[in-house]
């Protein structure tokens, strides 16, 4: 502590002693010197003597001993930045020592020579700070005045004012430095947004090399720390680099050379090798080695990487809420968001290339960012809902909507609609509108002045629109541009990443397929170079599985991203319902324009966010899923609201993925998924028509693909519709529908569901006797003799025909289920004369009768009867029905049955006797819908499949 002054020393000894302390060095001749020791200011000291001047350290003397100091510098020493800030340490430790010094006067004394020492090592760290070269700096790189800052406010610890680098280790910047530091700058306003642009852009290269496993947390506390001064602040959104303007700009160069863009960069989802993920490598640390990984120590590496991911999110999360606080930085934080999204708007495509779009990994961490931003607008009740206003997706603005799929309308009806609105409006119509925008903006004021701290403070300095399409210039509060701009950074963030992830899985099995292939082709033939293929591709495997355990890391288990994502698409399904009255049905009769202008991914983007957290242990936990169901319901079967069927079939697959007895949910969640299904108002009204309707929609989709993409969508609407046929409640339903539609709707459905049994199943059948005469040859002895190109292209053929016989049984089983189980309780549309009317009749081809056969049924039937019923159409359509049977069940039975044997027939999903089974059932579930005999005599009445002779026999 300051020592009082002893007997025989003066005041002037005092001060002396105080500032050799505190200043480290000395003007007494003869001292000694070495490491720890006072320097000695030879210099000054002969000056002293000169000037006939006691050799003692005073208050007088402090800028000349700086200046000496600073001027002394050699190898060893402690670079100047860093001396100064140490000078000012001490003071402020002498300081609080001499409180307990009893002369006032001394005391005085010491405290005014303290507060000298800490003025002048702050004004003496301006200057160097701006004029580096005033003084002897280290040749070293990074001991420079600016490094050295950034490297003290680096430094780890716990105070807020930053921290500093001593030459034997790291320990907290004093108390007051950094703002008496700021302080000081007031005088350098041009060398204080200099220093601090040089420093901004330094901490940014020092962020573009971490990983997550690196120190990334010290830069992100420093930026809050940076950003907390709203001077500071201003000269971060006024650097050159915080939103870097020009023609040359694009996606990937505002991530690497924004000031923020490094920091959401870090990330575990692989980027392109040109840019790589940093260090320390995650890759390597956590998932080398793939196959051999224990699943604890996986699950360590998860749970690791979700917590340094949420300390990233939470950090630029403060960041922005501190810059968007701010009224002088708001307007550039929303632009350089808005300027984000807009030019990596190709990361949406298919093939968009890697070195002109930012990485997945950055608009993961935006997306993540950007749902923390809406939180508070995101509560149960959705009170906010009102704030959101569509005319900021049509009149433009920071973001461009434009280019956009919309929901229904086409862009020309879009530019109609909007001209027309723009000319209907009167001078009235716009001075009310004025009004009422003045009122909101004072009330917003008024709420901002009550609750400046609360995210609904954001909102009351208002956006002005910068491309209106309009002639009125709508101002946009916060909370609607956040909601906005946030569904634009999912969709091309998280959701596209779901993508990404979906591709890399579909990768990693079809290259395993392809080693597996690899492996066959081993022995005598085999190509010089197989082993080596071998070995790259199961390099190449090894690296998809640790690319795939890094998207598992970030996101398959972080629940809590997902669920914060849901309280979003919640938000954006409620709005939107609002834009067409709500959840009512029925829908009106013409779409509102408000909602088919919308853009299309709003609505894609919460589909597959559903699909994907369903197939997430935990996540769908605690989630209110009703509006969502509702949501659904409306819309699935509605093409005059949603045009895409590609999108409305998204919906069914959502549906299924949420069925309690296909998924291994948790009791809990299963007996809420139950209630979802057996217990919502809509779906127990309208869930089962509008899957009929759907069902018949999908089969005219306008893709080249049509024919086959049918079958996809309706298997999923098949698996539905038969959980939902065990449901009570929707049973009903189906019969209701059944009787109210039967010669309208339900006559298509039926239509549709006996022509794609057909197809599937004759399909199936006609295959698998190949597949037969392949499976023989595969067993053969010479197979393995024949040369090894040969042998790799038959396997490829063969292993694709039982992927499509397989996929066709399964859809055909389905199909004959689906007939078999209505047929037992709504047997009259079967027998509907209308039915032969149907437009997608030509797809009823039988083709000439060849036998088949198969052998083994227990079964045991007669089928006889020659009468033919003449009665026009009806006659007809029963002996549609009848034929299709007649057809199948030769098939199974007929002379040629042994055809269909196969060696492992459950491997195609191929089940003989249970599919006999089901014909055999429908005959009698038709026969007993037909009082008049009229399906009985149209059996007979085959000509082309009828046997007389056929049974099954045991």
């Amino acid at each position: 502590m300051a020592q009082a002054v002893k007997p025989g020393r003066t005041m002037a000894d005092l001060e002396d002693a105080v500032l050799r302390r505190v200043l480290v060095v000395t003007v007494k001749p003869g001292s000694p010197e070495g490491p720890g020791l006072p320097v000695y200011l030879e210099q000054l000291c002969g000056e002293l003597m000169s000037e006939d001047k006691p050799t003692l350290l005073s208050r007088e003397l402090l800028e000349r001993v700086l200046m000496d100091r600073l001027g002394t510098f050699s190898v060893g020493m402690e670079a100047p930045f860093l001396y100064l800030v140490n000078c000012y340490r001490r003071a402020s430790e002498e300081s609080r020592k001499a409180q307990n010094m009893r002369d006032k006067a001394q005391l005085a004394m010491v405290q005014d020579a303290l507060q000298q020492v800490k003025d002048l090592a702050l004004s003496y760290s301006v200057l160097m700070l701006v004029h580096p070269s005033m003084f002897p700096q280290p040749h070293e790189v990074g001991l420079g005045p600016n490094s050295l800052l950034l490297a003290s406010l680096l430094a780890d610890g716990s105070s807020n004012s930053g921290f500093y680098a001593t030459s034997s280790g790291l320990e907290p910047l004093p108390p007051g430095f950094f703002e008496g530091l700021l302080k000081r700058f007031e005088d350098e306003p041009d060398g204080f947004r200099s220093t601090f642009e040089h420093l901004f852009k330094d901490l940014q290269g020092t962020v573009w090399k971490l990983s997550p496993l690196g120190p990334f947390q010290r830069c992100v506390r420093t930026l809050v720390m940076l950003v907390s001064y709203p001077k500071l602040a201003k000269v971060l959104v006024e650097h050159p680099m915080w939103n870097p303007k020009g023609n040359h700009i694009h996606g990937r160069v505002l991530e690497v050379s924004s000031i923020l863009g490094p920091f959401f960069h870090i990330s575990v989802i692989p980027d392109h090798p040109v840019f790589g993920n940093g260090e320390p490598n995650v890759r390597q640390q956590c998932f080398s080695d793939s196959s051999s990984r224990r699943a604890g120590d996986l699950n360590s590496s998860y749970a690791t990487i979700k917590t340094v991911m949420h300390q990233l999110y939470d950090g630029l999360h403060e960041v922005l809420m501190k810059l968007l606080r701010n009224s002088e930085t708001k307007e550039a934080v929303l632009q350089y968001l808005a300027d984000v999204i807009q030019k990596n708007g190709n990361r949406s495509q298919l093939q968009s290339n890697p070195l002109a779009v930012a990485s997945s990994g950055m608009f993961v961490s935006l997306s993540a960012v950007m749902l923390k931003l809406c939180a508070p607008f995101l509560d149960a009740s959705l009170s906010k809902k009102d704030k959101l206003d569509a005319r900021y997706v049509l009149q433009g603005g920071r973001l461009d909507f434009s280019g956009l799929t919309a929901i229904l309308a086409t862009s020309e009806e879009l530019a109609r609609w909007v001209d027309g609105r723009n000319h209907s409006r009167t001078e009235g119509f716009r001075q009310v509108q004025q009004l009422r925008e003045q009122e909101e903006l004072r009330r917003l004021q008024a709420e901002e002045a009550s609750t400046s701290m609360q995210i609904d403070s954001l909102q009351s300095y208002p956006l002005k629109s910068m491309a209106s399409a309009s002639s009125d210039n709508v101002k946009f509060n916060f909370i609607c541009e956040c909601f906005l701009m946030t569904a634009r950074v999912l969709n091309l963030g998280l959701i596209k990443t779901f993508s990404d992830f979906k591709s890399l899985a579909q990768e990693q099995s079809r290259r395993k397929e392809e080693l597996a292939t690899l492996k066959n082709m081993r022995g005598d033939g085999a190509p010089a170079q197989i082993e080596q293929d071998i070995a790259q591709l199961e390099a190449h495997i090894e690296q998809l599985s640790q690319d795939r355990l890094c998207y598992n890391s970030q996101l398959m288990n972080d629940v809590d991203l997902m669920q914060e994502a849901l309280a979003y698409y919640r938000l954006m399904v409620v709005w939107l319902t609002g834009l067409v009255g709500g959840f009512r049905m029925p829908l009106p009769a013409v779409c509102p324009m408000e909602f088919a202008s919308m853009p299309e991914h709003f609505v894609e983007d919460a589909m597959e966010l559903l699909l994907f957290a369903s197939r997430i242990p935990r996540a769908l936990d605690g989630v209110n899923l009703d509006e969502f169901m509702s949501f659904i319901v409306m819309f699935m079967g509605s093409p005059l609201y949603i045009k895409n069927p590609y999108l409305r079939a998204k919906m069914v697959e959502v549906l299924n993925a949420w069925m309690p007895k296909n998924h291994g949910y948790s009791p809990t969640l299963s007996s809420s998924m139950a209630s979802l299904f057996e217990g919502h108002q809509l779906a127990l009204q309208y869930l089962v028509p509008n899957l009929l309707q759907l069902y018949v929609d999908i089969e005219f989709t306008g893709a080249h693909t049509q024919f086959y993409d049918k079958f996809n969508i309706r298997h999923n609407i098949a698996e539905l519709l038969e959980y939902l046929w065990s449901v009570p409640s929707h049973h009903n339903s189906w019969k209701q529908i059944a009787m109210k539609e039967e010669k309208g709707s339900y006559l298509k459905f039926l239509n549709l569901l006996i022509n794609d049994s057909i197809f599937l199943l004759d399909e199936s059948l006609k295959k698998i006797p190949e597949l037969k005469e392949m499976e023989v040859q595969l067993s053969e002895e010479q197979w393995s003799r024949r040369p090894a190109q040969e042998r790799q292209e038959r396997e490829r053929h063969y292993h694709q025909q039982e992927h499509v016989v397989r996929y066709d049984m399964m859809l055909a089983n389905e199909d004959v289920k689906m007939i078999l189980y209505t047929s037992a309780e709504i047997t009259a549309p079967f027998l509907l004369p209308e039915m032969v009317c149907s437009p997608f009749s030509h797809l009823i081809i039988f083709g000439t009768f060849e036998d088949r056969d198969y052998s083994s049924s227990s079964l045991c039937i007669f089928i006889g009867g020659n009468d033919i019923l003449q009665s026009g159409n009806h006659a007809v359509q029963v002996e549609r029905i009848a034929a299709m049977l007649n057809y199948f069940l030769l098939q199974l039975v007929g002379p040629q049955r042994k055809a269909l044997k196969v060696k492992d027939p459950e491997k195609y999903e191929f089940r003989p006797r249970e599919l006999l089974a089901q014909i055999v059932n429908i005959y009698v579930n038709l026969d007993r819908g037909d009082p008049q005999g009229l399906f009985a005599r149209a059996i007979s009445s085959d000509g082309r499949s009828y046997k007389n002779e056929v049974r099954l026999l045991s």
